[in-house]
Formats: structure tokens, C-alpha cells, sequence
């Protein structure tokens, strides 16, 4: 598949402004939450406008996705809303998923499984308390070739010090003993937060990859302390574990890819007395990614010559399709175009009831537009 610039950089230009017009593969977001209802309405159209036409959707619904029908139903709901995006559906691992429910989910062409931690975040009211249980769902789910997509988070309990801030790292231990015990098992670690989470996945086998999310390329807890549209689980960690991502993010390991996590949740619920984990980034997914890097290489964490349109199109397209084992049936292309607009402040249904804050509200940041590849 092609990539080019359209034009040539010039002396007085940013560091990235080479980038205007150059063209990549359409991107596939590998973890989105685009919820229910008006809520769903509302953002679904938001996910072409970012340059994604393939995403995988959570499953943490309100009662969770435990059954193949309900999978199918809400997918069928989902490609209503947008047509021209392919959606890749995933059960809540739940005490009612059994082997015969992934032969089934297989055969359905549901993609994955998800896993939440007992309590740690968003609708995980029912998640896992032990994995012990499902050996035999992960035995299947080896034989089925499908994906275990894990919150990396390990809940806090009486008397432990486990925090927001070494969750991830405290649930590490759990990925490799999953990967020791079912090395056959395609696993993904969502959205690493800390260089402590790359380096494990760093470790284990080609069947273990991660995502990692665009807003995280961004944010230091600092960053989220103070702002509530910056809060999510898991947390932003430290600088260091920013650099990391930074790094991880055009390091060219096809271990790790795009996987926004980007979890609308209604502005109120941002201002009450407990916070809603979850940062909107669904209309700018690709765009913000840039605009990190960006800043990446302003700090001097990575270098202008490491931002290349091949290491852009792995990461945001290429390499989360290839672990997925997915193609873009459509061929689609996008066009990169530097920063011309802020983000929107707000977005609302049409009769105002529901309001979502995107992140990076009112900042520049790149866009994009759409192309077919010239396939003659």
C-alpha cells in the first residue's frame, strides 16, 4: 500500500507540518465504548470523522454483553447508526460465558472477549474477582482463535497497597501467568499506562500485544488531579511512563497499536461528587495522535526523523488489523491535514440532553479527510 507526501517541507515549518497531505491507510481504533441509547446516537457518527473505519467495541453495557445475541443485536444497531463502519464485537467475560458460548461467539464472527477487573472502572460491577474459573473458556477460546482483551487493572483491597497509580503494575503478574499457562491465547493488554506495562508485554510471546490510547500520549497525573475530562482508569502515571509511550508509539513494534479507549460519558457526570472514568477522543483519534507527537518531539522525548508516515500507518492502522486479523475490506484511505480548527468545545444530542466533553476541548489539533487508494 502507497504512502506519500503531496507536498515538501520548508524551511519554516513546525516539525510536522511535512505531514500535511500525507496519505495512510484508514485507521482502526482497537477499543472504543460508543454505550447506548441517545448516547450511542451521538457519538457513532464521530468515528469517520476521526479517519477510523474499523473499531472494537467494549462490551460493558448496562446489562453487559454475556450472550451471542445481544453481540449480534447491538452490532446490528451500531451498523444502522454508520454503514460504512465495520465493527468488531466482544462478550464481558462473565461467569455466564462458557466453552460452548465461545464455539458459538466464534462462529457468529464475534472477535474477542473482554475481561474488567472486579469494581475498577466503568460498568465492571461484574467483573472477574478470580480468572481461575474460566481456564476452561481460555482453553476454547485458545482452540477458536480468539482474542482475550484484559484491563490491566488489580482492584484494591483492605490492608493492600495497591492504588490508581500501581494498578497496572500490580496486575502484571497476571498477564504473564495467563500467557505461561495458555501460550497459544492471542492477548491484548488495553491501554498501557506505564513503562512497567510495555516492557512486560515486551517480554511474552508474538500472541500478547497491547493498545495504547491516544489521550495517554498526552497526560501525566498531573495532568487528570486537575481536570475531569483527563480523569480515566487506568490512570496517566508518571513522566517517565509518558515518555515511554511516546516512544513505544513510533518505536515500530508491531506488538503495540491504536486502541483509543475513548469513553463518552454524559458532561454532568463529570462534575459530581464521584468522577466518571473516561476521556472522549472518539472525532479526533488520529488527529490527537499527531498532535502528541508533536509535542513529543518539541520535548525533545522523540525525534522529528522517528515520526515517519510507514511508522504512522503501523501504528494506527497496520499493525492492530494484523494482530485482529482483519483487512480493510473497503481500501480506504485518509489524508493527514495540519491543525486549520480547535477541538469542539461540547457535543449534544439534537433535543440537548445528554452533553459530551471532548478532550482537548478548544485546542488546535490535526484533521483529516478521506480518499480512496488508487488501486488501478
Amino acid at each position: 500500500m502507497p504512502f506519500k507526501l503531496t507536498r515538501e517541507p520548508t524551511r519554516d515549518m513546525s516539525p510536522l507540518d511535512r505531514l500535511d497531505g500525507c496519505e495512510l491507510p484508514a485507521a482502526a481504533d482497537m477499543h472504543v465504548h460508543l454505550r447506548e441509547g441517545a448516547m450511542t446516537e451521538l457519538v457513532v457518527p464521530t468515528i469517520r470523522q476521526a479517519g477510523v473505519n474499523t473499531v472494537f467495541v467494549m462490551p460493558n453495557l448496562v446489562p453487559p454483553i454475556t450472550t451471542v445475541q445481544h453481540a449480534l443485536d447491538y452490532r446490528s444497531r451500531l451498523h444502522e447508526l454508520e454503514p460504512n463502519v465495520t465493527f468488531l464485537m466482544s462478550l464481558y467475560l462473565h461467569p455466564n460465558i462458557s466453552p460452548d458460548t465461545i464455539i458459538e461467539a466464534k462462529k457468529a464472527g464475534i472477535t474477542g472477549v473482554k475481561s474488567y477487573p472486579h469494581g475498577v472502572t466503568t460498568h465492571s460491577n461484574e467483573g472477574v474477582v478470580s480468572y481461575e474459573p474460566f481456564y476452561p473458556v481460555f482453553e476454547e477460546m485458545q482452540r477458536q482463535n480468539m482474542v482475550l482483551n484484559l484491563h490491566g487493572e488489580k482492584p484494591s483491597s483492605p490492608g493492600s497497597d495497591v492504588t490508581v497509580l500501581n494498578a497496572e503494575e500490580a496486575f502484571l503478574p497476571t498477564l504473564l501467568d495467563l500467557h505461561k499457562r495458555f501460550p497459544k491465547l492471542r492477548i491484548i493488554l488495553e491501554h498501557c499506562t506505564s513503562e512497567a506495562a510495555i516492557e512486560a508485554v515486551k517480554s511474552c510471546g508474538p500472541n500478547v500485544a497491547a493498545t495504547l490510547t491516544s489521550h495517554h500520549l498526552f497526560l501525566t497525573v498531573d495532568d487528570w488531579a486537575g481536570d475531569p475530562h483527563s480523569f480515566c482508569k487506568p490512570v496517566a502515571k508518571l513522566p517517565s511512563d509518558r515518555r515511554a509511550l511516546l516512544r513505544t508509539a513510533v518505536g515500530g513494534n508491531s506488538k503495540f497499536f491504536l486502541g483509543t479507549d475513548s469513553a463518552p460519558h454524559p458532561a454532568i457526570s463529570k462534575r459530581g461528587d464521584k468522577v466518571a472514568a473516561g476521556v472522549f477522543t472518539q472525532p479526533n483519534a488520529v488527529g490527537l495522535v499527531v498532535d502528541a507527537l508533536e509535542i513529543g518531539i518539541q520535548m525533545d522525548v522523540i525525534k522529528e526523523s522517528d515520526v515517519t508516515e510507514e511508522k504512522l500507518a503501523n501504528f494506527v492502522s497496520s499493525f492492530g488489523r494484523k494482530f485482529y486479523e482483519v483487512e480493510d475490506e473497503r481500501k480506504e484511505g485518509i489524508i493527514l491535514r495540519k491543525p486549520t480548527k480547535p477541538v469542539q468545545d461540547i457535543l449534544r444530542t439534537p433535543d440537548g440532553s445528554i452533553e459530551v466533553v471532548p478532550f482537548r476541548r478548544g485546542k488546535m489539533t490535526w484533521g483529516v479527510e478521506w480518499l480512496k487508494w488508487n488501486l488501478s
